[in-house]
């Protein structure tokens, strides 16, 4: 497939979901009358929904990474060609500024923003290498015909189970840096996040390639069983 097509596809459904994060936060926290939890319950629940809808649309096209570190780790195992993973992630990160840019305007919110949420600190770089840990873990480890919904329930509950409430992605970070709204994070937040989910994807890759059969050197799994099936070999080249 066409590398154009697969770059649109991670630009375009990259900055869906931001424009689905960010908005619904917006209408979260004007709707919830200061209910800090019934706001991120409402948040919570439109990004599951969008995140499935939109891994299901464009993963036929490009693998539906629309983020950077998921970008990486496809690369690291050949899922993904070398050449193509820069442009897949100024793909999604101009994507995740765009989406930040049209929740704003559909708030009629001025477009240009940086946000003031200091959002920072050990527990919260933990928490964000423990969700893009399970992120790519889930990615790896899920059926093929399940990862859209198994991707987007772990978000979900990642959103409520760590401190950070999941980023776990890059170019979500890089968009909500320039939201000053519910989901925003202030810009010198941004790094550590982004330090956090790169040593995070790591850490996942690591659980996963424990977890894979060794191989003899004649091709045959030590294990009896076959290896789990990688959702990353079906994804286009």
């Amino acid at each position: 497939m066409d590398l154009s097509r697969k770059l649109a596809a991670e630009a375009l459904g990259t900055a869906l979901l931001l424009a689905t994060v960010i908005g619904s936060g917006i209408m979260a926290e004007r709707l919830a009358g200061g209910n800090v939890a019934v706001a991120l319950l409402a948040n919570t629940l439109a990004t599951v929904g969008g995140l499935y809808v939109l891994i299901e649309v464009f993963g036929p096209i490009s693998g539906a990474h629309f983020n950077p570190a998921v970008s990486a780790a496809m690369t690291w195992r050949g899922a993904l060609p070398k050449a193509s993973f820069l442009a897949y992630a100024a793909a999604q990160l101009l994507g995740a500024a765009a989406g930040a840019w049209l929740a704003h305007a559909m708030f009629d919110l001025p477009v240009l923003q940086l946000s003031a949420k200091v959002r920072s600190g050990t527990g919260q770089w933990i928490a964000e290498a423990v969700a893009t840990a399970g992120l790519l873990l889930v990615i790896l480890r899920a059926p093929a015909a399940r990862v859209a919904a198994m991707v987007a329930s772990y978000i979900g509950a990642a959103y409520w189970f760590t401190a950070s409430t999941s980023f776990a992605n890059p170019a979500a970070v890089f968009g909500r840096m320039l939201s000053d709204s519910f989901a925003g994070i202030a810009p010198a937040s941004a790094p550590g996040f982004m330090l956090a989910e790169l040593a995070g994807a790591a850490i996942g890759l690591a659980v996963h390639a424990a977890f894979e059969p060794r191989r003899h050197t004649d091709g045959h799994p030590h294990a009896t069983l076959p290896a789990h099936h990688d959702p990353a070999s079906r994804q286009p080249r």
